[in-house]
């Protein structure tokens, strides 16, 4: 194993300052690596990335004419106290109507709003009024399986179940002819797959019903980035040195409680020892860890020696962490008609109080909720469709071509026009193949509750003697609040830089929301 010297091939002296290693470049790594920059006592600071870019789950492409979001779409909640909208509009990257007051003042619920046009597999279009009706319904039963936080006692464990049996009740009152009611149904169960979405789960029967309502909706009109999300993680990269994020840096094992030493610096000991997949080691003081729960899912047992303490490994198993993705279509001509933001499609034959057993390959694209227009050229008109869970995992293993045929099917069978011309090409995100995420953002899953997040974000060794602070863990399944998102990310890196300023400077004045 070789050791990496820190500073330009100069070996440090002993005591100048702590060696820090964050391992992983997404924006909690990021937002760590800048927040303790500013300190005076880790300049020995690192960034190792195990891929080629930084950004994480944040992945800007350019394609179709004009910015894909690969990963991260939204800002959920942007308004003051959301710290990705600040650093957004502080580097104005977002449109004026995002900033508005009276955006950042919306209530959304957390809630997808309405789509602009509903297809009905039959090939008909929905009734606006119906599709608006069902949608109050469905999110008064969602919002009501977040009320259950506050202490009453869960009637079911998952969220899905609960939404069920309230529909079931609903539903033995419902007076419609047969075929009205299958369709309030099938809506229903496009509902729950936009839910699966949001939650980044297979089923809302993973999601556990008694702290699902601990997520935090913060106000504001979700709002995108029009020169894409990685604008923002390309600003705080500006704000680091050119050769303080080593990338295409896998690490293969982080050894801790121990005392390594190196030969640039003779006499200092080390509790840490990060080792990479290259065989390359880097002795440390402290390391944050800010790999994506997914990969940490898949080698908890490698990836720490000593291995996790059990409740904490349990941890790791316990809480959810599913695959959402999403499918870029680009036309010549646009189908839709002009205005229209949402296409909503829903399949008759779906009930969320039927099991329909049938195979993946036959039925993968029944999970897609629809699809997004994207802002188009006079050249270019694109259309953005969401998949999450096993079907969305199946669509990874497809070629272009099959996809591509598949959703064409699809289309045309809804909108009612056999000719509607075929896609001229497809783009698509593969989280779940991605070796160093295998997923999309973590839910709490049934069997884990909001302490399984807290016992994944506690600092190793847990009972702070000797060395403290060895492994710190950031990211966004560490934040209990605001788990899946941008912002919950960020605020983990910053908690935990802030972790080791106060351990070295207890009298620092920390900046920022402290959220």
């Amino acid at each position: 194993m070789g050791a990496m010297e820190w500073s330009g091939g100069q070996a440090e002296r002993p005591g100048r300052g702590r060696r820090v290693l964050v391992v992983g470049g997404g924006i909690a790594g990021l937002g760590a690596a800048q927040r303790l920059r500013a300190h005076r006592a880790f300049s020995q600071l690192r960034v190792l990335e195990a891929t080629a870019r930084a950004g994480g789950r944040i992945r800007s492409e350019r394609g179709f004419g004009g910015v894909l979001e690969l990963g991260a779409h939204w800002i959920h909640g942007p308004s003051r106290g959301n710290p990705v909208f600040e650093l957004a509009a502080e580097h104005r990257l977002l449109r004026e109507k995002d900033l508005s007051e009276e955006n950042q003042r919306m209530e959304t619920g957390g809630h997808v709003g309405l789509p602009s046009v509903t297809y009905a597999s039959s090939g008909v279009s929905v009734s606006r009024e119906l599709v608006a009706e069902t949608a109050s319904l469905f999110h008064s039963l969602i919002d009501q399986a977040r009320e259950f936080v506050r202490g009453a006692a869960a009637p079911a464990p998952s969220v899905g179940e609960y939404v069920r049996g309230a529909l079931r009740a609903l539903a033995a009152g419902w007076t419609d002819r047969e075929d009205a009611r299958r369709l309030r149904l099938a809506l229903m169960h496009n509902f729950l797959n936009v839910e699966c979405c949001v939650s980044g789960t297979h089923s809302m029967d993973l999601v556990a019903l008694a702290p699902f309502g601990e997520y935090t909706v913060l106000p504001g009109l979700d709002c995108t980035f029009p020169g894409g999300y990685q604008g923002l993680t390309n600003h705080i990269m500006a704000s680091l040195p050119e050769d303080m994020i080593i990338f295409n840096k896998p690490v293969k094992t982080i050894h801790w409680n121990g005392s390594f030493q190196e030969a640039a610096s003779p006499g200092e000991t080390f509790p840490v020892l990060v080792e990479c997949e290259d065989g390359v080691c880097f002795p440390v003081h402290h390391v944050i860890v800010t790999v994506p729960l997914g990969f940490l899912k898949e080698h908890v047992d490698t990836f720490f020696e000593p291995p996790l303490p059990t409740e904490k490994a349990d941890a790791i198993r316990k809480l959810g962490f599913g695959t959402n993705n999403k499918i870029f279509l680009e036309f010549e001509e646009p189908f839709w008609e002009p205005g229209c933001q949402h296409i909503q499609v829903v399949w008759e034959d779906m009930s969320p109080l039927e099991d329909v057993a049938s195979q993946l390959q036959d039925v993968w694209f029944k999970k897609l909720i629809g699809f997004w227009v994207l802002p188009s050229s006079e050249s270019v008109h694109v259309l953005c469709g969401f998949i999450a869970g096993l079907e969305s995992e199946f669509m990874e293993t497809l070629t272009d071509e099959e996809v591509l045929l598949s959703l064409t099917q699809v289309l045309r069978r809804v909108t009612g026009n056999a000719r509607l011309p075929a896609p001229r090409s497809v783009l698509r995100s593969r989280w779940h193949s991605a070796p160093y995420t295998r997923g999309s953002y973590s839910y709490v899953a049934v069997g884990s509750t909001g302490e399984d997040i807290d016992r994944l974000a506690r600092p190793l060794p847990e009972d702070g003697a000797e060395a403290q602070l060895q492994i710190l863990f950031a990211g966004e399944a560490t934040h209990r609040t605001f788990y899946s998102t941008t912002h919950g990310a960020l605020l983990s890196g910053w908690r935990e830089a802030d972790r080791l300023i106060a351990l070295q400077d207890p009298q620092a004045q920390q900046p920022g929301p402290q959220l």
